[in-house]
C-alpha cells in the first residue's frame, strides 16, 4: 500500500520490542512504516497490528548491504524515494563474561549492531536527503559506561554512540539530522538472551538486582519525541538520565560500585 503523500518511517528490528512499539506509534500518527526484519511471520504479524494500509514489509538482514539495497529501494518506491525517519533498532546481545563467550556470540554482536547500523546509515542518506529527514540510532546505556557480562554489547552501543554524534555533522550538510535514543534495560526479547553456560538470563539478573525494567512503549515515546525534535542525545527511563549524569561527573564512583557489586552479577 502506498504512503499517499504521509510521512514515513524505516524501522529495522521491527517484528518485536521496541521496533514494533515504534511501529504501532507512528501508525497511530498517520505515518506510514517500513516494516523489517529477519523475522518474516512476525513481519507479517506486525503489518497486521498496525493495519495493512498503514506499511510495507521488508524481509533484511541488517548485515547485509545488497539486502539493504533491496529493502529501500522497495521502501522509496511507495514513499516517492523519501524518508523522513530511518530508525537503526535491530540489534542483538550475548550476556555472560567475555572469557565465555564463543567467537559467533562476539561476531554477531559487532556484526548486527554496529556493522548493520553503519550499513543503514548509509543505505539510508539518499531517502533522507530527500525528505530533509532525521536518522535515529538505537544505542544504550550500555553506551554509556561498559556493563559486567555485556561487554561486547557495550562496545558496540559505545560505537553506534560515536557514530551517531559524527554523522550530525557530517549529515547537516545534507539537511539530515542525527538522534541517538540511549535506553535503560527495556523489556525486549534481549532481555532473554542467556549467559553462556549457564540458565541465567539478563531479566532474571537485572530483577535480582532490584534494577528496573521500561516498557517498550516508553522507548517507543522517546523514539517519536527525537523523530520531533532538534536534540542529538536522546535518554529511554529515569535510571538512563541518573546513568548519565553520574558517568558524566562521577565516572570513578560508578567504576567503584560496579566493581564491588557488578551490575549483573548472579
Amino acid at each position: 500500500m502506498p504512503a499517499n503523500g504521509r510521512k514515513s518511517i524505516f524501522i529495522t528490528g521491527a517484528a518485536s520490542g521496541i521496533g514494533l512499539a515504534c511501529a504501532k506509534r507512528f501508525a497511530r500518527a498517520g505515518w506510514f512504516i517500513g516494516l523489517s526484519d529477519i523475522d518474516k511471520a512476525g513481519l507479517k504479524a506486525a503489518l497486521d497490528a498496525i493495519g495493512p494500509d498503514n506499511g510495507s514489509i521488508h524481509s533484511l538482514d541488517v548485515r547485509d548491504r545488497d539486502g539493504w539495497a533491496n529493502a529501500l529501494g522497495e521502501f522509496g518506491r511507495e514513499t516517492n524515494g523519501r524518508a523522513d525517519v530511518l530508525l537503526n533498532n535491530a540489534g542483538v546481545a550475548r550476556f555472560g563474561v567475555l572469557e565465555d563467550l564463543s567467537d559467533a556470540d562476539c561476531d554477531i554482536q559487532i556484526d548486527v549492531n554496529i556493522k548493520g547500523v553503519i550499513n543503514g546509515a548509509r543505505a539510508g542518506l539518499p531517502l533522507l536527503k530527500a525528505a530533509s529527514g532525521r536518522l535515529i540510532n538505537i544505542a544504550s546505556c550500555a553506551g554509556l559506561y561498559g556493563s559486567p557480562k555485556l561487554a561486547v554489547y557495550s562496545a558496540t552501543k559505545f560505537a553506534v554512540r560515536g557514530l551517531s554524534e559524527a554523522l550530525d555533522v557530517e549529515y547537516a550538510q545534507h539537511g539530515v539530522s542525527v538522534a541517538c535514543v540511549m535506553p535503560w534495560f527495556v523489556e525486549t526479547p534481549i532481555l532473554h538472551a542467556g549467559a553462556s553456560g549457564t540458565n541465567e538470563n539478563m531479566s532474571d539478573a537485572l530483577r535480582k538486582g532490584g534494577l528496573e525494567v521500561y516498557p517498550v512503549e516508553d522507548a517507543a515515546q522517546v523514539v517519536w519525541d527525537a523523530a520531533h525534535g532538534k536534540q542529538l542525545h536522546y535518554f529511554v527511563g529515569k535510571r538512563a538520565k541518573q546513568m548519565r549524569f553520574a558517568t558524566s561527573h562521577m565516572a570513578n564512583a560508578v567504576r567503584k560500585r560496579l566493581r564491588s557489586q557488578p551490575l549483573l552479577s548472579s
